[in-house]
C-alpha cells in the first residue's frame, strides 16, 4: 500500500528581519527587532512579482544581477552608489520600485519586539528572534488554514546566515512546528500544515527574499517611530494581515 504524497501549498512564504536580536548591547537608535513574512500565492509570484522586479532591474541597470537590499538602497551603496551623483535617476528608480510594491499581491505578517522591554521580562524566551518567529508562525497557520491549505506543504524561505545560525534557526522553527516550547497563550496545532524551512544564499538573487527585505524595516519603523513619515510602510499597510508588537 502506497501513501498518497502531500501537495505543495498554493502559497510561498519569504522571511526577513530588521535589527539584530541581541539583548546584551541594545542600540538606542534602533532598540527593536522585527521579523516579517511575505505570503505570496505561487501563481502571482511566477507570473507577476518576478517579471515586474526583473523589468525594474533591466530598466534601471540593463541586467538583473542587482540584488535589491533595503540598507544599500537607503544609503546609496554598492549597485546604488551612482544615485549619489544622479538624484533624478534615484527618484525614477524609487517611483518604479514603489509601483512594483503597490502592485504586488501579498499578505504581510510581522512581529516587532521592543528589546528594552523584553530585557525586563521573565518566564519567556529571551531570544527576540524566537519570540518573533513564534508570533509570525501563529499568524501564518491561521491565515493559511483560512486559505484552504490544511495538510499542504508550505515552504518558508529564509536568507542563509551561515551554518551555525541556520542550524539554530531551523531548530527553533522545527520546535514550533512540533508544538514544543509554545509559551504563548494561543494553543495552536502546527501539525495541521507541513511547514518546511528553506535557507537560500543572498547570492541566489531570490526575488522573494528581496521583497521581504524591503518590507522588514518599514514594519519596524512603524512601531519604533509611528509619527515619522514612512512612505514604504504606507504602501505595505493595506497588505498587512497580522502584526504583533511585544511586549
Amino acid at each position: 500500500m502506497t501513501t498518497q504524497p502531500k501537495d505543495f501549498s498554493d502559497f510561498i512564504v519569504f522571511a526577513d528581519e530588521s535589527g539584530d536580536h541581541g539583548l546584551v548591547s541594545i542600540n538606542p537608535q534602533f532598540p527593536v527587532f522585527a521579523l516579517a513574512f511575505c505570503v505570496v500565492r505561487v501563481d502571482d509570484y511566477i507570473n507577476n512579482l518576478v517579471p515586474n522586479m526583473q523589468r525594474l532591474k533591466f530598466s534601471t541597470w540593463g541586467h538583473d544581477g542587482v540584488i535589491l537590499h533595503e540598507r544599500e538602497i537607503r544609503k546609496n551603496e554598492i549597485y546604488f552608489s551612482s544615485f549619489r551623483s544622479d538624484p533624478l535617476r534615484r527618484e525614477r528608480f524609487m517611483a518604479d520600485l514603489n509601483t512594483v510594491m503597490e502592485k504586488t499581491r501579498m499578505d504581510v505578517i510581522a512581529s516587532v519586539i521592543d528589546k528594552n522591554l523584553l530585557a525586563g521580562e521573565s518566564g519567556i524566551s529571551n531570544n527576540p528572534y524566537e519570540i518573533a518567529l513564534l508570533f509570525c508562525m501563529e499568524f501564518l497557520i491561521e491565515h493559511l488554514l483560512g486559505k484552504g491549505q490544511l495538510g499542504r506543504i508550505v515552504h518558508v524561505v529564509f536568507e542563509s546566515r551561515g551554518k551555525r545560525e541556520d542550524s539554530e534557526l531551523e531548530l527553533a522553527f522545527r520546535r514550533i512546528c512540533a508544538n514544543q516550547g509554545n509559551w504563548s497563550r494561543a494553543k495552536i496545532d502546527f501539525s495541521q500544515i507541513e511547514f518546511e524551512p528553506v535557507f537560500v544564499s543572498k547570492a541566489a538573487n531570490s526575488i522573494g527574499l528581496q521583497l521581504a527585505d524591503l518590507v522588514a524595516r518599514p514594519m519596524a519603523l512603524s512601531i519604533l517611530r509611528p509619527s515619522q513619515s514612512n512612505r514604504a510602510y504606507n504602501i505595505i499597510k493595506p497588505k498587512i494581515w497580522g502584526l504583533k508588537k511585544f511586549p
